[in-house]
């Protein structure tokens, strides 16, 4: 190069880079810290395998036994939402009113932090309380509803033990395993509390003229101790106490409940004593074999492997040295399994994924350059991890996805950095200034691109709601690695470039003796690892050699083949094209061409329209079978059926046992569909049973679909009369209801039943096919025995009706009246009529009320007939509301092979002329409503991602025409997202391909940003060079040209890295590096559920980069030359 053209006015000097290379010691104990300590944050991070979402969304529960689901809408739930709804932050306010309890769920603005969320609805229901009933058990339990506190694994003990002893073992593990910080609470399930049973004989009790009262005060003065004070003993104080506390059950039998002339009542002549189970509320069974499930949950942000092995731990303690001989400890739904596989699998893609792009950069930049460029991925990533640590991130499905999409972008500006300094080091500049100018040329045009690229994530991390707290740790962790990739391009790759850089031509080939003295040195290494079972680092050496050997003779030979025959003939062909682009009227019509492609990829979109999805849709890791009863059917009556379908489940299951690994019988307590936040608190459900059949991960599967067995399992169960049968799968991401849900909102509950029958009716009979089972969330046909008491007649003995309602609840319901302790446990002592006339109506109904008179003083006896009558009745199971208003909604799950979008618009075309009375109204909410949401939300964020691009652009060059040629790119690019949909006929899932769009816009622009801020480059040159102010637009095409071959390398490096990094997880190529070098066991296979969560958004910037790789290259240039001719025309330039 000669002396002048070093010394043009134009070249450029960033000045952070500078200042790296004059302190190039600082920067590599810089490089080597950042190293030891991004190594080890990764490792101290938590592991999950979903993000933990928190949201301010708090429960309000209230327990008021005796009262119907109405009475309990109208004397608590009222009441209590009528104070909520004066908190200007609340989103929205959903109850359920049942049996004995009100539910209420709050949710607010995303934004509120969550303990302000928790004090004002805790001051709300305080302002309440006066509205409230006097006699409630308990104040309304509040606290916030944390959804990433949830079970890690079951526990199941089994055995031939009795209960006590089941429960003994249970409850040990309960004291030990809470114990550990990492967890929050561990339930004990399918076995019963038990408590001290006093069942009175109604006519004993009447003949001898005493009341429930008389027992309950009895009780109550004899089950006592108290202190009495203490007292001065030669000079000693000493505490009296009075110890009256029963030790056993049966001593209550000798207590005196009456003592009248002589004559001694015991409580045995009234009455029998039992220390005995509560009925039964739940069963819980492990392939039919009765089991105490212990369910261990994991304390928010702590670490699920860690947890998960120290409770492992406690266990083995447990096995070796506390339980017996056969008890069998079996562990089902270990969550941590699936993360240690999800999260080595993001790993491996990860390890992959470098690979991939190392190979590439070899080929294209050389091996000693792309070892340059590729340093860029551990630093970036390093860097990364330590920012993630700081802001107190787990390491988890989203956040690894990232890295994995970053991977490609995080070389893209090291691969401009080293591309440049060496083509400035080719044309005769010394080490030191061809890196410090090649920097300082491309150092702005690489900030603008990552500027663009991080401002189409940024309205993304600004995601509301709880899919944004879902979601927005993809955007998050692209900022931060990206921002990372950019320091460690203009800070260390720089440094190492000016240090190690060399001339291939000067690169030799290493000597014969040299090589194997390497080779054999690691070997040896490698072996001697071997042989003391140190068996992944003795692999990693013997790997090192084997690459050492291929480097030389045959990766060097490639590369260097590559590089002198494939890439001139690529640049040769280039040139060409690009010469027949810019030729006369070529450029109007290779945009003419481009511009009628994007119209007919739309009309085609148009007219063969993909599938649209709200949100992937995953393989069932389990299936859940719902079994739901009329309400107020028997426990033992679910049971039964229960066990019937469990037997089917089973015998269904028999064929697939190697991938099933346990199905799970639950009935009763907790039966509830946990997707659906009004089932928390709701403990009394003997209606209803689940039966879970649980899944070996993926790659065990042997390929065979978990979807197609549980449609088989759907069309096997069938349906019972009087029985609602569902068959539903876990929903991964977060909870967004059934996939058709339609709520009937209003005011009278008759109408509101008559509208949502009216309306279920109208769907069925139109034959829509794809829906499983429309079923809606109003339990009528509860049944009641309506107790109407005459007031006029218990006004005339003297009665309240509260005194009467009191005598029926304690004769039936019961009535704790004091503890029964036994060690460490507290057992209610319950007073209730004796089962042989509790469950007869006519003897609940003749049972006299025995009071003293007020007037007399005598003792009165009054038969319940005599002042009430009994009629049986039936009302509602349950009162749900949302936002003050009564509503019923109508849901089903969607069958596979049928798209819930598409059965939503016709159930809209049918009830567009369905006859709603004035003051209803319904409308479609769940997953239909959330995906209208986000689609809103998302198109809004595209808008503001490509206008802030915009005016970055506008920022950087200073001038409109380049800004719109590169936002015009912006739009051409999604000609391959629309081809990609129709010719794969890939599905539209709403939250990832829009995902996906958006971070196609911020990747597009990088290249063209760097090609035409070369190209006005070489004009300023040209111009410097010629003397002039304004080139000859002969001139100006040869620039275009130039800086098109120019940046022909960088441009297919920046594509093609991106493209295979993201290859892997698109395809779902899956090897296990780690489990290779220490067992030989790559577990290779293809699939896998990260593949159906992050396929459409891979594939979406596949297809979309791919054809912005052909605009850059061919499109701007001759968009440009349109641009530069118009400017001439109109006298601009």
């Amino acid at each position: 190069m000669s002396e002048s053209n070093k010394n043009l006015k134009v070249d450029k000097e960033f000045g952070l880079s500078s200042f790296a290379l004059k302190n190039r010691t600082t920067v590599g104990f810089l490089a080597v810290l950042i190293t030891i300590m991004g190594i080890s944050t990764y490792l101290s991070l938590p592991k999950d395998s979903y993000p933990e979402i928190e949201q301010p969304v708090v429960y309000i529960g209230t327990s008021y036994p005796g009262n119907s689901p109405l009475d309990m809408e109208n004397l608590v739930t009222r009441p209590i939402e009528k104070e909520l709804n004066t908190i200007s932050e609340v989103d929205n306010i959903k109850s359920t009113s049942v049996q004995d309890y009100s539910t209420i769920i709050v949710e607010f603005d995303p934004k509120t932090d969550v303990e302000d969320a928790l004090t004002k609805v805790k001051d709300a229901v305080d302002r309440a309380k006066p509205e409230l009933p006097t006699d409630l058990p308990a104040d309304p339990n509040v606290f916030e509803l944390n959804f990433s506190e949830f079970p890690i694994f079951n526990i199941n003990l089994a055995g031939n033990f009795k209960q006590e002893e089941l429960k003994r073992y249970a409850e040990y593990l309960e004291d030990e395993i809470e114990k550990l910080t990492e967890i929050s609470k561990v339930e004990i399930k399918g076995i019963d509390e038990k408590e001290v049973k006093i069942k009175v004989d109604p006519y004993e009790l009447e003949a001898r003229k005493l009341n429930f009262g008389d027992i309950e005060s009895a009780v109550q003065a004899e089950n006592v101790t108290l202190s009495g004070g203490n007292m001065l003993d030669d000079g000693i104080r000493r505490n009296i106490r009075v110890v009256g506390e029963f030790t056993d059950a049966r001593q209550l039998e000798n207590i005196v409940i009456k003592h009248e002339k002589g004559n001694i009542v015991y409580l045995r002549d009234v009455a029998t004593v039992e220390f005995d189970y509560k009925e039964r509320q739940s069963y819980a069974r492990l392939k039919k074999e009765p089991v105490v499930m212990v369910d261990v949950i994991k304390r928010s942000g702590e670490n699920l492997i860690i947890a998960t092995e120290k409770v492992n731990e406690i266990l083995k303690h447990a096995k070796e040295d506390v339980f017996p001989d056969g008890l069998s400890v079996t562990i089902t739904n270990d969550q941590s399994s699936f993360t240690k596989e999800m999260v080595s699998s993001m790993e491996n893609n990860i390890i992959s994924g470098v690979l991939v792009v190392v190979g590439v950069l070899m080929l294209f930049l050389g091996i000693r350059n792309a070892y340059f460029v590729g340093i860029a991925i551990p630093l970036s990533m390093f860097l990364s991890f330590l920012i993630l640590g700081f802001m107190g991130y787990t390491i988890n499905m989203m956040v690894l996805f990232g890295l994995i999409m970053a991977l490609g972008m995080l070389v893209d500006n090291g691969i401009v950095v080293v591309e440049n300094v060496y083509r400035l080091y080719e044309e005769g500049y010394d080490l030191w200034n061809a890196t410090r100018l090649g920097v300082g040329e491309i150092a702005w045009p690489i900030i603008a691109s990552t500027a663009t690229t991080l401002a189409a994530f940024l309205p993304l991390a600004m995601w509301p709601g709880i899919m944004g707290e879902f979601m927005k740790y993809l955007p998050i962790t692209l900022i931060v690695v990206l921002s990372s990739s950019l320091f460690v391009a203009l800070v260390i790759t720089p440094v190492i470039a000016s240090i190690f850089m060399k001339h291939e031509s000067e690169g030799k080939k290493p000597s014969l003796n040299r090589t194997l003295k390497i080779v054999g040195g690691l070997v040896v290494s490698g072996v001697l690892f071997l042989l003391v079972k140190v068996f992944w680092l003795g692999n990693l050496l013997l790997v090192f050699a084997a690459l050492t050997l291929l480097n030389i003779y045959v990766f060097a030979p490639i590369t260097h083949w590559f590089q002198t025959v494939v890439l001139p003939r690529l640049e040769s062909r280039y040139s060409k094209i690009i010469g027949f682009t810019l030729r006369g009227s070529n450029p109007g019509l290779v945009f003419g061409g481009t511009v009628l492609t994007l119209i007919l990829s739309v009309v085609l979109l148009a007219a063969f329209p993909p599938k649209v999805i709200f949100f992937p849709v995953n393989e069932p890791k389990y299936i859940n079978v719902f079994i739901e009863f009329p309400t107020g059917t028997d426990i033992e009556v679910t049971n039964e059926l229960t066990s019937k379908i469990e037997n089917q489940v089973i015998a269904f299951v028999k064929p697939y046992e190697s991938i099933v690994e346990s199905v799970i019988g639950n009935v009763g307590q907790g039966t509830g569909d946990p997707n659906d936040p009004s089932n928390i608190g709701m403990s009394d459900t003997p209606n209803k049973a689940r039966i879970t059949v649980n899944f070996v991960d993926f790659k065990y599967r042997d390929g065979q679909s978990t979807t197609a067995i549980m449609e088989d399992l759907r069309e096997e169960l069938g349906q019972y009369p009087g029985v609602t049968v569902t068959v539903d799968k876990n929903a991964d991401g977060p909870p967004t209801g059934k996939p058709i849900n339609i709520e009937v909102s209003g005011e009278d509950f008759a109408t509101l039943v008559k509208i949502s029958e009216e309306m279920k009716k109208q769907i069925n009979e139109s034959g829509i096919p794809g829906i499983e089972k429309l079923k809606t969330d109003l339990e009528t046909g509860k049944p009641e025995l309506i107790v109407d008491i005459d007031r006029e007649k218990a006004r005339r003995f003297g009665l309240s009706t509260y005194s009467i309602a009191n005598e029926v609840r304690t004769s039936l319901y019961g009535k704790e009246v004091s503890k029964f302790k036994q060690g460490e446990d507290d057992y209610e002592i319950q007073i209730r009529l004796d089962d042989r006339y509790r469950y007869d109506i006519d003897a609940l109904l003749n049972k006299s009320i025995t009071f003293r008179d007020q007037s007399t003083g005598k003792i009165s006896q009054v038969p319940i007939s005599s002042i009430a009558k009994a009629e049986l009745s039936s009302s509602y199971g349950s009162v749900r509301r949302k936002d003050l208003k009564r509503v019923i909604t109508i849901s089903s799950n969607v069958l596979a092979g049928y798209n819930g979008t598409e059965i939503n618009n016709q159930i809209k075309t049918l009830l567009e002329d369905f006859n709603m009375p004035p003051g209803y109204s319904y409308k479609f909410g769940g997953e239909q409503e959330k995906q209208m949401e986000e689609m809103s939300f998302l198109s809004g964020a595209l808008m503001l991602a490509v206008f802030i691009i915009f005016l970055i652009i506008v920022a950087q060059f200073n001038k409109i025409t380049a800004p719109l040629i590169i936002m015009t790119s912006v739009l051409f690019s999604t000609i391959g997202v629309f081809l990609g949909l129709l010719i794969f006929r890939m599905d539209f899932v709403v939250i990832m391909t829009m995902v996906g769009l958006i971070s196609l816009a911020g990747v597009v622009v990088n290249n063209a940003i760097v090609l035409i801020d070369f190209i006005e480059l070489k004009k300023e040159r040209l111009k410097e060079e010629l003397g002039v102010d304004k080139l000859p637009l002969d001139a100006v095409l040869d620039a275009i040209a130039e800086a098109g071959k120019t940046r022909l390398r960088p441009v297919l490096l920046t594509a093609i890295t991106t493209v295979l990094g993201l290859i892997p997880l698109a395809v779902g190529i899956n090897i296990d590096f780690i489990k290779w070098l220490q067992t030989y066991q790559s577990d290779f296979y293809i699939g896998g559920d990260s593949v159906m969560f992050w396929g459409p958004l891979s594939w979406t910037i596949i297809h979309g980069l791919i054809f912005a790789t052909f605009l850059t290259l061919v499109v701007v240039p001759a968009m440009y030359v349109l641009v530069e001719k118009l400017n001439r025309r109109i006298g601009i330039a």
